[in-house]
C-alpha cells in the first residue's frame, strides 16, 4: 500500500531564507494595483514565494510589510520575496512594458483570453497585474496590456477573491515549468 502519511515540517522545508534569496527566480513579477486587503497581500506573498516569482510590485494603496495582517497570511514569505512599492501603478506598468516585460492583466473584459488558453514563452519576462477588490485593474493599464486574461467562471457570482485569482493565474503561467 502506498504511503499517504502527511509530511512533517522537516520534510516540507525546501531551503533556508538565505538559500531562497540566492535561487534563480522565474521571469514573472506580480503587481497589485490598489489591493485594499492586507490579508490578500499576505496570501499573494505566500503564492509568490511558492512559485519563485522575481518580485511583487505593491502599487498605490496596496499595503506593504511590515504589517500584522500581511504577516498573518504571508507566514514569513514577506521576508523571502523581493518587493517594492510604487505610487503609480499605471506609470510603473508602462515603464516595465517599455523595458520589454510582457504586460498581462487579470481582468474581465470584452475580448479577454480565457486563462487556460494562455501559455508563457520561455524567453519572455511577464508582469501580471491584479486589481482592487471592487474596481479591478485601472482601465489605463488594461488599455496598454499585451494580453488580458480571464478565469472562466460559472455560477451566480462573477468574480473570485483577488488572492485566489492570482494563485490560479500564476499556476497557469508556470504550469509545465515547475520541474525546471
Amino acid at each position: 500500500m502506498e504511503d499517504r502519511s502527511k509530511k512533517n515540517i522537516v520534510e516540507l522545508t525546501n531551503c533556508s531564507l538565505r538559500q531562497y534569496r540566492e535561487m534563480d527566480k522565474r521571469p514573472i513579477s506580480l503587481m497589485t494595483d490598489n489591493v485594499r486587503s492586507m490579508y490578500n497581500i499576505g496570501a499573494m506573498f505566500r503564492t509568490a514565494d511558492a512559485f519563485l516569482l522575481k518580485e511583487i510590485v505593491l502599487a498605490g494603496i496596496s499595503g506593504c510589510p511590515p504589517h500584522p495582517e500581511i504577516t498573518k497570511t504571508a507566514l514569513g514569505a514577506e521576508e523571502s520575496v523581493a518587493w517594492r512599492h510604487v505610487e503609480d501603478a499605471f506609470a510603473e506598468a508602462r515603464r516595465m512594458r517599455d523595458e520589454g516585460w510582457k504586460l498581462c492583466v487579470l481582468e474581465q473584459t470584452h475580448n479577454s483570453i480565457s486563462l487556460e488558453r494562455f501559455r508563457c514563452e520561455s524567453e519572455e519576462r511577464y508582469l501580471l497585474v491584479v486589481g482592487n477588490e471592487v474596481k479591478g485593474v485601472d482601465q489605463r493599464i488594461v488599455d496598454i496590456a499585451d494580453v488580458v486574461l480571464e478565469i472562466p467562471q460559472g455560477g451566480v457570482k462573477h468574480s473570485l477573491n483577488v488572492s485566489v485569482s492570482t494563485g490560479i493565474a500564476l499556476w497557469q503561467m508556470i504550469s509545465g515549468q515547475l520541474s525546471n
